[in-house]
């Protein structure tokens, strides 16, 4: 593996301009997959440790732009990068919009490529991670591996099962299965929950901020590149064999890391029930609800935003002292 910086483009429209001090590259993973990461320091004199930014699906780094800039105004460094097939990163499948990946082992395998060629020698210690959404299932699938490596992780809306309105995902999980099987993985499918119709206050499932949600849309037309459509049945598979997987007694045991969830009160795209259950079942798990959020916690209003950054640094910071 190894990591070059620049010239890597970053996108920024006029509300969502580029964060002080960004700088970006690209690092090849050992199945020689390009990530694009970013670096973005500290606007502190002093630096607290690093922030470790993982996406959930169908986003990329410059939609993160304002949570990084809160991050590093409270001293933290940021660590982000694309998910390979998504954002700046490879894509999987050549002349296709599908977002495609055939497990999530491999999403961890760009997470351990990341840290170990570019967080370890480029940041400054102590580390956490801030998980979004698919961010969060990856971020529970490496914890055996990260532990005595970060101090904290923060899962804001994790995709730990699909919502209890939404399709099983023990017949979702065997029917993409057969579809794999009979050399159907890429073919499309729908998302398990996906607001219909253009995007809008009234139908969209992931932000009740009218000016975030005009932000988000208006990246998408700037950078329409970045950014995938429905997901492959190979894609849905190695969901649900994840959701299947972290909801296993002994794999629950092994996660020692100490874990904060933070759930959406109105979330429709993912299960605040299961996130919440597998706290419970945890031996370092935690988790609150914010009442009447939707799905995306950092894109969300201010009224929900602020309690989950406050609470992301409450739990976090107190393992990365300002010094």
């Amino acid at each position: 593996m190894n990591q070059t910086f620049g010239p890597v483009r970053l996108f920024e429209t006029p509300d969502n301009p580029l964060p002080q001090g960004i700088v970006a590259g690209t690092v090849t993973t050992r199945d020689r997959v390009a990530l694009r990461f970013a670096l973005i320091p500290s606007r502190l004199p002093a630096t607290r440790g690093t922030v470790i930014l993982l996406q959930g699906r169908n986003e990329a780094i410059e939609k993160y732009f304002e949570t990084i800039d809160d991050l590093t105004a409270l001293g933290y460094m940021v660590a982000t990068f694309d998910w390979r097939g998504q954002g700046g990163s490879a894509r999987l499948l050549k002349r296709s919009r599908l977002g495609h990946v055939t497990s999530f082992a491999a999403y961890a395998e760009d997470l351990e490529a990341v840290f170990r060629e570019v967080v370890l020698p480029d940041c400054r210690g102590p580390f956490v991670i801030l998980a979004h959404s698919m961010g969060g299932a990856v971020a529970m699938l490496a914890a055996p591996r990260l532990l005595n490596r970060v101090e904290r992780i923060v899962c804001a809306a994790p995709l730990i099962s699909l919502p209890e309105s939404g399709p099983d995902p023990r017949r979702l999980l065997a029917g993409t299965t057969a579809m794999r099987w009979m050399g159907l993985g890429r073919v499309p499918m729908p998302s398990p929950a996906r607001a219909k119709g253009p995007p809008s206050i009234a139908t969209s499932f992931l932000t009740g901020d009218e000016r975030r949600l005009r932000r988000n849309t208006a990246l998408v037309e700037t950078a329409p590149q970045l950014f995938v459509g429905h997901p492959t049945a190979a894609w849905l598979r190695a969901a649900t064999a994840t959701m299947r997987h972290l909801d296993d007694s002994d794999v629950i045991a092994g996660l020692q890391v100490p874990t904060l969830f933070v759930t959406a009160g109105a979330d429709r795209v993912v299960s605040s029930t299961a996130a919440e259950r597998l706290a419970w079942r945890m031996r370092s798990g935690h988790s609150i609800t914010l009442p009447g959020a939707r799905h995306e916690l950092m894109q969300e209003a201010d009224r929900h935003r602020a309690p989950f950054l406050a609470a992301f640094d409450a739990f976090a910071g107190g393992a990365l002292p300002l010094e």
